[in-house]
């Protein structure tokens, strides 16, 4: 008998475009990232510059939901986005990672399942295996912009189903929730008894506006039990921060059950470092000018991607509303690991569409963070790859 838990016994074995990418770096040879996603790597500017140092910051008075001084910053936040907030109906986390967990604790006995969306980011498997939680995927139909289809929950739903995940927008396909899908997301989950989760890291970098968009669900009067996760992470570029929200909302009684549990299970952990609560509402004042930047970014590289795309080409940009990323189309011939494998050669690193599980085509997806002069180098190898132009 193993020593070790089966839910850490996770595979450890490289794929070829794994192999070939470490082995291209070992070798020192050049690389043009378009999966580069971190902020911080990227040449974009601080929110701040906030005090960190602040003269409360080593004072240790835990408040198992985070201090009051922080919960109303991030309400502030939160009410000028959408509907008003109170600061009561929020906790702090050192992550979304984090929140999820608690969410699994929250809702699921080990065994239950939550329904998440696919193609989405590879993050949620790891975190219910972990919480023994079983992940349903629904399919986000490309037909319809990978926008949400309730048929698709529906035959997602077994009898353990505990709540639905939502992120929004999409992560890779940056499609937003719309008002209609919202609408008939809620009664669906009220009529099934399912909480709703929405992850909704990257609603601040809608690249137009759009009538009917639901930017957030936080504040907004639902007939379920409704978590809403943002954090410091992708809302003003600083991941090494570690601060992450949850809004809870839904029916009052609900909110209020959820609220006086979660707290119990933040009081175990107090996983919020103080210097950064503290200072807040500094680095929340400073975001706008993270976050302008970024969508001049993004906009002017997803740009530059499609102006570069010969007319008569074999592969295609999906449409998007917002987020940091673009997906390709591409032949189903080579496919997605023998064209990455391909770029890679050419000295560009691109992720395949089955890393997001993407399925009924073959996809490519690339960051739109790099800068400028990165991603229009990458270009010229990436179009000559797909095949069609210079």
């Amino acid at each position: 008998m193993s020593p070790f838990s089966a839910r850490t016994d996770v595979a450890r074995t490289w794929n070829p475009l794994a192999r070939a990418l470490a082995e291209r770096r070992a070798r020192g040879l050049p690389l043009l990232d378009l999966t580069e996603t971190n902020p911080t790597h990227v040449g974009l500017p601080a929110p701040g510059p906030a005090p960190l140092a602040h003269p409360d910051a080593l004072r240790y008075a835990p408040e198992p939901l985070g201090l009051l001084s922080a919960r109303e910053a991030v309400a502030d936040y939160l009410s000028g986005r959408g509907a008003p907030v109170l600061p009561e109906h929020l906790l702090l986390t050192a992550s979304t990672s984090e929140a999820y967990g608690w969410l699994f604790k929250l809702l699921c006995e080990p065994g239950d399942s939550v329904l998440v969306p696919a193609p989405c980011y590879p993050l949620f498997e790891s975190l219910a295996r972990l919480e023994g939680v079983h992940l349903r995927h629904y399919r986000l139909s490309s037909a319809q912009g990978f926008g949400l289809d309730l048929e698709a929950l529906a035959a997602a739903r077994d009898e353990r189903t505990r709540a639905v995940l939502v992120v929004n927008p999409g992560n890779p396909t940056g499609h937003f929730l719309h008002e209609g899908e919202l609408e008939a997301l809620g009664a669906w989950c009220a009529r099934e008894g399912l909480s709703l989760v929405s992850d909704e890291v990257f609603s601040d970098f809608a690249w137009t506006e759009a009538p009917g968009r639901v930017r957030t669900v936080a504040g907004r009067a639902l007939p379920m039990p409704t978590f809403c996760l943002s954090g410091l992470s992708k809302v003003a570029g600083l991941p090494g921060l570690k601060l992450a929200w949850m809004h809870v909302g839904g029916p009052e009684a609900a909110r209020h059950e959820a609220l006086a549990r979660l707290e119990p299970l933040a009081d175990t952990y107090l996983p919020v470092n103080v210097p950064v609560q503290v200072s807040l509402r500094d680095w929340l004042a400073g975001a706008p000018r993270f976050q302008a930047a970024v969508l001049e970014r993004v906009r002017a590289n997803r740009r530059a991607l499609r102006e570069v795309r010969p007319s008569d080409a074999s592969w295609s940009v999906v449409p998007a509303e917002g987020g940091w990323s673009a997906v390709l189309r591409i032949p189903l011939e080579p496919g997605e690991e023998a064209t990455c494998l391909a770029l890679l050669d050419a000295g560009v690193v691109a992720h395949p569409g089955y890393f997001y599980d993407f399925v009924g085509g073959a996809y490519l997806v690339l960051s739109l963070l790099p800068p400028p002069d990165t991603f229009t180098a990458a270009l010229g190898p990436l179009v000559r790859v797909l095949g069609g132009g210079a």
